[in-house]
């Protein structure tokens, strides 16, 4: 069977989060739903703002679709660090294994296909290596 997924409708079911170091697990997953299950990870909605922990993913590229607002995508390739600046209507693909992180001073909302499972630093952390 051929699924439909309503986009507006999962975003509407999240909250923006304001983001900040001292924010516990549990409060940073209310802006962050999931549509539905895709290859070997998901589809994922959030809605943000402030920065967000580095993460990185060892099993494949993740693709990140703005939607809304803007964020600051920072990355950690081999050839050092970058960052790049992504409005609504844009796409990025993060390769596989890559440190990343979101900082989105005004407000975010994403979408992204995300294989799992997904490497985590504890916010703050100012860089993995």
């Amino acid at each position: 069977m051929v699924a439909v997924l309503d986009l507006n409708a999962e975003l509407g079911r999240l909250t923006q989060f304001a983001r900040t170091p001292a924010s516990p697990e549990a409060d940073r997953r209310k802006g962050l739903g999931q549509v539905a299950p895709y290859r070997d990870g998901a589809i994922f909605t959030s809605k943000f703002s402030g920065s967000g922990g580095w993460e990185r993913h060892p099993n494949g590229d993740e693709i990140v679709h703005v939607i809304e607002g803007e964020t600051l995508l920072h990355l950690l390739p081999d050839e050092g660090a970058q960052a790049l600046d992504l409005r609504a209507g844009m796409m990025v693909i993060v390769p596989k294994g890559m440190w990343h992180r979101f900082e989105a001073a005004s407000g975010v909302t994403l979408m992204t296909v995300t294989p799992l499972p997904t490497e985590h630093l504890p916010v703050g952390v100012e860089a993995p290596r």
